[in-house]
């Protein structure tokens, strides 16, 4: 990025005296006092990466996705006052909540797609897709907007040798747009609101080459479904969303740029996670910098809960296992710990399966009803605020009408590791022990003499007084002749001890 000219409130600065901290350009201005405002110009132009696509750039000859590729002013909030972390590309997101308005120019046969709504349809589609787009924003079924057919015939956009694309976005903290000619674009929609029967818009877009792309468009439209009506349960906040067959696998508002993948169940478990960061971060104003568990941990339990709708053959258990094996070791750090003073390892388990994991198992405790109430609590107390850790863990122990700090603490804040074993087996009971400090629900697989099967389950609650055992009973009337401890979302760090067999 180069800026060429820069002035606030109609003061003039000399771009080249300021001096730039990496991707930071701090601007001495005169105070602003509650309520004033200051008048931001900026000339800049950005030149787009060819051959070393990372999130953004071109991904292939006449394809590209863009991001990252204007200045904005860093958030200033009453924790840190001025956001001065640079973005590494690691710690992904903190921005303000804005307002956009796009003109993109590009080439005859080239079609935009964007963060916002797209303004002038009519400009430069010809009448035939305009009036498809249309259809697809009311229409159930899905659409083909831009078939292969289609783009042999090269009649999708206005016969201009330059087509300017506009677009509007109102309450989101980012902009990003993509642009080919020779993709084609499915799109459908869906009531996501009943009360006020608001539709989204969900689209894919892609190289047909990509085979793994023809169900993405189901699987966004099942992913955006089930986040209005089953987790988060709250309507999907924007008008449309577009995945976009890019280089990646990285979200921005309305829009994802993931890459092709070899297996269907990638397919699903990278839309469904992708999709998800539209509630966290970017509803949410997270930040992603110093907290990355508010934004990649609810993703993850996103992904787990929503792929399973969307094939209830799969068994997303993304993270758990790793998580398992390094539990307790020197990559084990308190999820709490900045994710600005992690990496690698560390940062991953800290970021996606243990906040994910702990986020699970107060849904557990609380069942699914109580927990919807206690996490639309915390959504609606701090949708574009920026919320901080306490502001989650409060609001959650507010929508839920109890006091749930034994947990968040022993989970979050605390170290320790997740251990169970089985203690003993009789015909009356089992007893479990809880060798690490991490509490997990119990889960019990039990194996009759007969060869019939029970399963037992224990919330997070049988450890909430500091209890080291639970005793889960048996009815006594059948010897058993195996139990197995565990499930899957159960990151036992030594399994050794986990199944009981009769000698």
């Amino acid at each position: 990025m180069k800026i060429s000219a820069l002035s606030i409130n109609g003061q003039v600065f000399d771009v080249k005296k300021l001096r730039i901290d990496a991707t930071n350009m701090p601007v001495p201005i005169k105070a602003l006092g509650k309520g004033q405002t200051a008048k931001v110009a900026i000339t800049y132009s950005y030149t787009l990466n060819k051959g070393s696509h990372m999130r953004t750039g071109e991904i292939e000859p006449g394809a590209d996705f863009v991001a990252y590729f204007f200045p904005r002013i860093t958030v200033y909030d009453d924790i840190d006052g001025w956001n001065r972390f640079a973005y590494n590309g690691s710690q992904e997101f903190y921005n303000d909540f804005c307002n956009f308005k796009a003109a993109i120019t590009v080439p005859r046969n080239f079609v935009v797609w964007a963060t916002g709504d797209l303004k002038n349809a009519d400009q430069v589609l010809t009448k035939k897709y305009a009036r498809r787009l249309a259809d697809a924003e009311k229409n159930d079924a899905v659409v083909h907007i831009i078939d292969d057919t289609d783009l042999k015939r090269q009649d999708i956009t206005a016969a201009n040798a330059q087509n300017t694309w506009r677009f509007e976005a109102r309450n989101v903290t980012d902009f990003v747009f993509a642009t080919a000619d020779h993709y084609v674009w499915q799109s459908t929609s869906l009531v996501v609101d009943p009360a006020t029967k608001r539709r989204t818009r969900v689209d894919a877009v892609y190289n047909t080459k990509h085979k793994d792309y023809h169900e993405v468009i189901g699987f966004a439209r099942r992913t955006v479904e089930a986040m209005s009506y089953t987790f988060p349960k709250w309507p999907f906040p924007y008008a449309h969303e577009t995945i976009f067959d890019g280089l990646d696998q990285m979200e921005y508002p309305m829009m994802v740029n993931d890459n092709p993948v070899e297996t269907r169940e990638d397919a699903i478990t990278l839309t469904d996670h992708e999709i998800f960061h539209t509630m966290f971060p970017f509803y949410m104003g997270t930040n992603e910098t110093k907290y990355g568990w508010m934004d990649e941990g609810w993703a993850t339990i996103g992904e787990w809960i929503i792929s399973n709708i969307i094939d209830p053959k799969l068994v997303d258990e993304y993270g758990v296992e790793p998580y398992a094996r390094a539990a307790d070791s020197e990559n084990d750090l308190p999820i709490i710990t900045l994710s600005t003073q992690q990496n690698g390892t560390p940062f991953f388990l800290n970021s996606y399966p243990k906040p994910a994991l702990g986020y699970y198992y107060v849904r557990d405790l609380l069942g699914e009803e109580l927990f919807t109430k206690a996490l639309h609590t915390y959504i609606r107390n701090w949708n574009g605020k920026h919320p901080m850790p306490y502001d989650f863990f409060n609001s959650m122990n507010e929508g839920a009408g109890q006091n749930l700090n034994w947990f968040w603490q022993r989970w979050f804040f605390d170290g320790g590791y997740p251990d169970q074993a089985l203690q003993s087996v009789s015909k009356e009971s089992i007893v479990v022990e809880a060798k690490g400090s991490k509490p997990m629900p119990v889960d019990l697989t039990v194996t009759f003499a007969d060869n019939t099967t029970q399963k037992l389950h224990r919330t997070i609650a049988v450890w909430q007084d500091g209890s080291k055992t639970v005793t889960v009973p048996l009815d006594g009337k059948k010897a058993v002749k195996k139990v197995v401890l565990g499930s899957t979302y159960t990151p036992d760090n030594s399994k050794a001890n986990n199944v009981w067999e009769a000698k």
